[in-house]
């Protein structure tokens, strides 16, 4: 199956997906693995708090790169297909703001400040600590990261599928800009 360039995802949005998705993968392992890390965590949490922020503030900007560029057009694909890769889409789209959000709102109730990366300082919310809020999104941070590393999970084994086993151009599109792919075509 061959792929028109009106297919291939840009510079933009692969830089977009491939700096949000190290970055997500990185904060999972680190919340994941603060239990184990006690002796340097309360570093690893800050830098942990950092990377969410930056996430959220790339999600904004992948958003709106998605609204201006609509998402590329696949080769002909079963309409299970369609379905699994939008719901997929969106739920990440609504993950990469939930989490943030979360990690947000009960960090404000914590008696640590909130920066980024100790460069700037970032206004807590004002939510005391025994709230139900932060109860919830306490609770909801660590569900919504177990449910984000599920999807990310699925969401590469149908990337390889994709690759290997369909051997369509799915994954190369991600990884392959437009004018390698065109002159790599002719």
């Amino acid at each position: 199956m061959s792929f028109s360039a009106e297919t291939r995802y840009d510079r933009v949005a692969q830089a977009l997906h491939w700096i949000i998705a190290l970055l997500v993968i990185g904060n999972l392992v680190s919340g994941f693995a603060s239990d184990a890390l006690k002796p340097i965590i309360r570093d690893i949490v800050a830098v942990h708090k950092s990377t969410g922020l930056t996430i959220f503030a790339l999600s904004v900007v992948r958003i709106g790169w998605r609204i201006a560029h609509p998402r590329v057009a696949r080769g002909i694909v079963a309409q299970w297909e369609k379905v699994a890769s939008g719901t997929a889409h969106w739920l990440f789209y609504g993950l990469l703001f939930l989490l943030p959000l979360t990690g947000w709102v009960f960090t404000s109730a914590g008696k640590y400040p909130l920066s980024w990366f100790w460069l700037v300082s970032v206004p807590k919310l004002h939510i005391q600590k025994g709230d139900g809020l932060v109860l919830l999104a306490r609770s909801s941070h660590e569900l919504l990261g177990i449910v984000f590393a599920v999807l990310a999970g699925i969401h590469i084994a149908a990337a390889l599928r994709h690759h290997f086993i369909l051997r369509d151009q799915v994954l190369s599109d991600m990884l392959r800009s437009k004018s390698n792919r065109t002159r790599s075509q002719t």
